[in-house]
């Protein structure tokens, strides 16, 4: 294991020497969410110097940037007279450059500042049939990216090479947090997202998560699988019910009417049995975006399997080389039973003396009281976005 901690600012300059002295280090690598991590070193003047607001973490593992982003608390001091700590400790959380695109809402007019949005309340910003994978790259685009308006932009960041992925789709949006309609676009087909820092350039793109199932297996037989938690719950919801209508932009459509359409998933009506739920999506009457907000609610509520589990990398099996965020994965538990999902969370933990472990998050493990209600909170901006929008 080699672990190499740099600071840079928010133009990609290296500031300083490499982070020295530190005692614990974590990063959660998150599949379409920004990842998030601490370090915990001895808060010396030169290192305080550099934990400073604006400035970012690179952390390099075995040659390789892991991962690159700002820090989101860069100091959380501490020093006690009794420990008879010296300069005492400093603990600084950081995340990817995913956070920044994440500070960002949807302008109807990505091209007008935010007092110029023109003031007909119907205004969206609107993509129809249009393959996913673009969609996602010019909302980036246009709102925090190269073609974005000047004071809107994010240092250094640009397009990735086009991936080629993703089916037509269509999205409407009015200031809604950005990646959150990213999400929606993406959940149509599993599509991924993500920002990497090459040379002095923070590279957004979009990818297809590989199905690995039969090629990534965990299992204490295979020496790779230190221990697992699973639990299965039914599903919140098999059918969503998708109400639209009253689309302000289809003039052939009469006020006050309404569309529906229905989403199910026949695999979770076969393994437990039907369980209904009413998606209000007033504002548009277009089938397509209606399939959308159904499939992506089919997500939300699919059985409640949750998988974690806690993984060591092999010669034959390592995170990042053979397997990567939102891939398709095996897991084989004890009593036969074989549970195949994506990797949403990938965990480094390192400290100089133990080493280095890689855990891995398996499957929807987001069933705590805290997770429901971040899903709530991003289904009623969603929602209000539409509101706003009539």
């Amino acid at each position: 294991m080699t672990i190499q901690l740099l600071v840079t600012d928010r133009n990609l300059n290296v500031l300083g020497d490499p982070l020295t002295g530190w005692t614990k280090l974590s990063c959660d690598l998150n599949f379409n969410v920004p990842a998030s991590g601490t370090v915990t070193l001895p808060a010396r003047p030169e290192t305080m110097q550099l934990l400073q607001s604006g400035n970012r973490l690179i952390v390099v593992r075995d040659g390789a940037i892991w991962c690159a982003g700002p820090f989101e608390e860069p100091q959380n001091y501490k020093w006690d007279l009794s420990a008879d700590s010296g300069y005492g400790t400093v603990t600084a959380a950081y995340s990817d450059d995913l956070a920044r695109v994440a500070g960002y809402l949807t302008y109807p007019a990505t091209n007008l500042a935010f007092e110029d949005q023109l003031t007909a309340v119907d205004q969206v910003y609107g993509i129809v049939d249009f393959n996913a994978e673009v969609i996602i790259r010019q909302l980036v685009n246009e709102n925090c990216g190269p073609g974005a308006l000047a004071n809107r932009r994010i240092e250094h960041l640009v397009l990735d090479a086009v991936a080629g992925v993703g089916i037509n789709t269509s999205i409407r949006t009015r200031f809604e947090p950005l990646l959150d309609v990213c999400r929606t676009v993406a959940a149509t087909d599993g599509l991924g997202f993500r920002t990497r820092q090459v040379g002095d350039e923070i590279r957004f793109g979009v990818y297809a998560p590989v199905d690995r199932t039969g090629t990534a297996r965990f299992s204490a037989g295979l020496g790779n699988l230190r221990s697992v938690a699973f639990t299965l719950g039914a599903p919140l919801a098999t059918s969503e019910l998708v109400q639209g209508g009253n689309d302000p932009h289809q003039a052939a459509t009469p006020p006050n009417t309404r569309t529906y359409r229905e989403v199910t998933s026949s695999a979770a009506v076969a393994d437990w049995y039907r369980v209904e739920k009413l998606i209000d999506e007033t504002g548009t009457d277009r089938w397509d975006e209606l399939a959308q907000a159904g499939i992506a609610a089919l997500i939300e509520d699919r059985p409640q399997a949750s998988l974690a589990t806690v993984t060591v990398d092999t010669a034959d099996l390592k995170a990042g080389r053979d397997y990567g965020l939102g891939d398709r994965v095996t897991v084989v538990l004890p009593t036969g039973l074989q549970v195949a999902d994506i990797v949403q969370t990938i965990r480094l933990e390192a400290t100089p003396d133990s080493g280095e472990l890689v855990t891995s998050v398996i499957g929807n493990s987001d069933k705590t009281t805290t997770s429901a209600t971040v899903r709530l909170i991003r289904a009623l901006a969603r929602r209000l976005g539409r509101l706003e929008a009539r």
